[in-house]
């Protein structure tokens, strides 16, 4: 089958490093173009690509068959829907979008046009996250009754010239990381009964959320997700209890840090986590103790292109269609109402 002819609506962080070198490396995608308002930064790494002025401009390009909308949050509704309009198949960035009722009218549109739509929920293949799925499948830690994830920041200053400090739309932490950790145990657990959380802005002068703690209540488990950009000491990523044993994980996923440093996805043992990270498990199998440390499974960004190329290409189910992502935004909805009426939302 030929490959999906793909564009770009941005070339910041997210395309450069999350996006296009993914793109780039799967035979099953061509990428097309990219969208850059006044540079030509990604003619450096792929110098046969068009370059774009404008989302319009790029969606207006007829053999352009996907197009991810990897643009600033608040833009992702209106760019999603006009590419939808313009009859192209859509990978959008988290957060999809910021309340149920632009998801669901997004979704419709979808249908409607028979396209694809789907969410970059990319760190559902963090090595980590994978690792967590498959000791909770073999069941070795019995009934899991209690999780805990976190992200830890430090930055005790307003980072000027950013969109994501700006007081619009709900830019702040919680839309911005939360919507990977709520994903994340929805995965786990489907969706909860109820959400309490607490949201707050902690730096001085800060005008977006910069912390959160939320609580997803289920009926037979404890979850908790917390973040911050106040946090210099490193606490665990993940801590999970169950009833024959625990499982506690420090450090965070490679891959960015790899893309980051110029890495390509391409290299042997792309992923792979430095053994002084992986995780303590401890726990009773078959009347046998054991302790010690479980080697942590290769993180795998492509794997979430080769679930759209499935997708589109031959028609699978996706695990990221927006219709399986709509609950992330209910909860994050939930975890506002919670934080600004100090009270529990039942779903």
């Amino acid at each position: 089958m030929k490959p999906i002819v793909t564009g770009l609506a941005a070339y910041g962080m997210s395309g450069s490093l999350f996006h296009a070198p993914f793109i780039g490396i799967n035979p099953g995608f061509e990428l097309k173009c990219i969208v850059e308002r006044t540079k030509n930064n990604a003619k450096e790494r792929y110098p046969d690509i068009g370059i774009a002025r404008s989302v319009d401009e790029l969606l207006a390009i007829p053999e352009i068959e996907l197009v991810v909308v990897n643009t600033p949050d608040v833009t992702h509704y209106e760019y999603t829907k006009k590419a939808l309009l313009a009859g192209k198949h859509v990978v959008v960035e988290k957060p999809f979008v910021f309340t149920v009722k632009e998801g669901n009218e997004l979704i419709e549109l979808a249908n409607e046009k028979s396209r694809v739509l789907c969410v970059f929920q990319n760190r559902r293949w963090d090595g980590d996250f994978l690792t967590i799925r498959k000791l909770l499948k073999s069941g070795v830690l019995g009934r899991v009754v209690e999780f805990s994830s976190s992200y830890q920041r430090y930055r005790n200053f307003i980072q000027q010239h950013t969109w994501k400090e700006v007081a619009d739309n709900r830019v702040g932490i919680t839309y911005n990381l939360g919507s990977h950790m709520v994903d994340q145990a929805v995965v786990l657990f489907g969706m909860p009964e109820a959400v309490y959380a607490d949201i707050d802005k902690l730096r001085e002068g800060s005008m977006v959320d910069d912390y959160y703690y939320i609580q997803l209540i289920y009926p037979k488990q404890k979850v908790s997700l917390r973040a911050s950009y106040l946090v210099r000491e490193e606490t665990p990523r993940y801590y999970i209890h169950g009833t024959e044993g625990s499982f506690i994980k420090y450090g965070i996923d490679p891959q960015e840090d790899l893309l980051k440093a110029g890495v390509l996805p391409s290299q042997p043992d792309w992923g792979k986590e430095d053994k002084s990270s992986w995780g303590v498990l401890n726990a009773n199998r078959n009347d046998l103790h054991f302790r010690g440390r479980v080697e942590t499974l290769n993180g795998n960004y492509a794997g979430f292109y080769d679930e759209v190329y499935n997708t589109i290409r031959l028609g699978k189910s996706s695990s990221t269609a927006a219709t399986r992502v709509i609950g992330v935004i209910r909860i994050l909805e939930a975890a506002f109402e919670s934080a600004n009426g100090k009270k529990i939302v039942f779903l």
